[in-house]
């Protein structure tokens, strides 16, 4: 198959999703990424999925609470709206940074990368954690703390209208939402995850440019074996006429 930017698309192979290939101990943190990487990129999507339910509730009570009061009631909510279409943005940069990193470290875990893309490897996982605790604390203190408010009608009127837009939900409480209330747990279990993942990589990175990818039990079979290698060479007598042919000469 093709070579693209140095990586031999024929190793993109189904076999490797095995868990026997997947987790075994061949090279440096193998393991630990694998199931890190994996947990940073499913916290922040499922997060991502879970707001984007709420999110489609929340846009979806202002165009009904317009529409049944003839265009007078106005309600804000687009604290939630923002933060939770943010979310979105976070959970995909997530999965993309670290599900990049599972993917090459999969199929290409021996492969060869500049300085320049390591660099950019490390500042993109930098910037996705920052990212990441960035919304956290703001979906946590929006949830916890903020409510959505009806103006252009009285209160009276304000109550009928989120009464009859969808029986009342979604709740003008953020911290009354379950979806709200999961996204927030599922999205800081999920910036420990990004975290640990961006310091495992930078972890891993150290250790490649000082000893390569394999591990140490994977390096010092090699070696055993490259000894024993030579010493049989040593010791096959079908070289003896060579080297005695050598010293004639």
């Amino acid at each position: 198959m093709a070579v693209i930017w140095g990586l031999d698309l024929k190793e993109m192979q189904w076999g490797k999703f095995k868990g026997s290939y997947m987790f075994n101990q061949e090279y440096h943190l193998r393991r630990t990424k694998m199931i890190v990487y994996q947990f940073a990129m499913i916290l922040c999507v499922v997060s991502e999925s879970v707001g984007t339910a709420a999110l489609s509730d929340y846009v979806d009570e202002q165009d009904g609470i317009s529409t049944r009061s003839g265009g007078r009631a106005l309600i804000h909510n687009n604290d939630i709206v923002g933060i939770l279409s943010y979310n979105i943005f976070i959970g995909i940069a997530v999965a993309t940074i670290f599900g990049s990193g599972f993917f090459f470290d999969l199929f290409w875990p021996e492969r060869k990368e500049s300085n320049g893309v390591r660099l950019a490897w490390k500042i993109s996982a930098i910037a996705v954690c920052l990212g990441a605790l960035g919304d956290a604390l703001a979906l946590t203190v929006i949830v916890a703390t903020h409510a959505a408010f009806i103006t252009g009608v009285s209160a009276t009127e304000a109550a009928t209208l989120i009464r009859n837009n969808s029986g009342g939900k979604p709740t003008l409480v953020y911290r009354h939402n379950p979806y709200c209330v999961a996204s927030v747990v599922l999205l800081w279990l999920g910036v420990v995850a990004t975290f640990a993942s961006t310091y495992i990589l930078f972890k891993s990175h150290k250790h490649d440019d000082a000893l390569g990818p394999k591990s140490a039990q994977a390096r010092r079979r090699d070696e055993e074996a490259h000894v024993g290698t030579q010493s049989a060479s040593n010791n096959n007598p079908a070289f003896a006429p060579q080297m005695a042919q050598v010293g004639s000469t």
